[in-house]
């Protein structure tokens, strides 16, 4: 079937698509998800309708999208802890390899933070004291093999820092706990981070990016800090389940792109410390080389470190 024709049959389709978020309403994932889906209906022609389905790190949720009909009915979001992460750290009952890679949306990178009475003023100031405070420096996370847990563990590695972690529920109450000095540095999605770092209730030691964030110039990166390579990005990619046919994949990505195309779409996720990627590095063979890479990176990382979900 030509693909016009079936675009046009796309923006036809009585019920709508459902995308799955694998986290809570309101979190940075839900927030991007539900940009995205406002603009997509102006290219499918019918909305996309939000389903939260949260539990176990996004694992429940990767369950429920890789037993959805491959019919473009369904897709799902997820990011590097989802559709990377996940895939070393628990035994799952699917493959995140094998989803039919639709669409890489943005990154965003994570900020070492810390709390706001911490001695240290820079990034090589955090090392020297995380080193002479290594029987007590703590560490907030989401709970083993979360992303703020691997981003720890994977600056220890180049530090040759040591460290406890403590385990939360979420990052919400990690944050609370930073803000409140009851533990001493987070490594924490900026997009949740941002609002805190600008009122100066956490300091804010680097980015770990090898550029600045347009939405907070003044944040060294980690090359300028004295911690080159640390990058760690949270990059957000759309999926949809293994089999669905490549011409709805498609039309899928096609909206996809059309959304993020979009000048209001662009400046939200600009607000957010979220990355655009550009055109030709937004499609599905973008996602999959992407996707590639970073389980490359990040696995032998998580395998090293013996880190398993509890």
């Amino acid at each position: 079937m030509p693909l016009a024709s079936l675009g046009a049959r796309a923006e036809t389709l009585a019920r709508p698509v459902t995308m799955i978020v694998p986290f809570a309403a309101g979190g940075p994932t839900d927030v991007l998800a539900r940009i995205l889906a406002e603009y997509m209906r102006n290219s499918l022609g019918h909305p996309v309708v939000i389903e939260n389905i949260t539990g176990a790190s996004g694992t429940v949720a990767g369950l429920r999208a890789a037993r959805a009909a491959p019919d473009g009915s369904t897709i799902t979001i997820g990011h590097w802890g989802t559709h990377c992460l996940n895939g070393a750290i628990y035994q799952l009952q699917y493959d995140v390899r094998e989803f039919e890679p639709i669409a890489l949306i943005a990154s965003g990178p994570q900020l070492i933070i810390g709390r706001p009475d911490l001695p240290a003023q820079n990034l090589k100031d955090l090392v020297s004291w995380l080193k002479a405070n290594a029987d007590k420096a703590t560490s907030g996370t989401a709970g083993p093999g979360s992303g703020a847990h691997v981003a720890g563990v994977f600056f220890q590695q180049l530090t040759q820092t040591n460290f406890s972690f403590v385990p939360y529920r979420g990052a919400g109450p990690v944050l609370n706990d930073l803000m409140a000095g009851h533990i001493d540095v987070m490594f924490d999605q900026a997009s949740n981070s941002l609002p805190q770092v600008k009122s100066g209730t956490v300091k804010a030691f680097a980015v770990t990016a090898p550029a600045r964030l347009a939405a907070a110039p003044e944040i060294p990166t980690v090359d300028e800090a004295g911690v080159p390579g640390l990058y760690i990005a949270y990059w957000h990619g759309i999926w949809a389940p293994k089999g669905t046919p490549p011409e709805m994949v498609s039309v899928l990505s096609k909206a996809v792109m059309a959304a993020l195309a979009e000048p209001a779409v662009r400046a939200r996720f600009a607000e957010l410390g979220q990355d655009i990627p550009p055109p030709d590095k937004q499609g599905p063979a973008a996602l999959r080389s992407h996707q590639t890479a970073e389980i490359d990176k990040w696995w032998p990382i998580v395998k090293s470190a013996n880190i398993k979900a509890e």
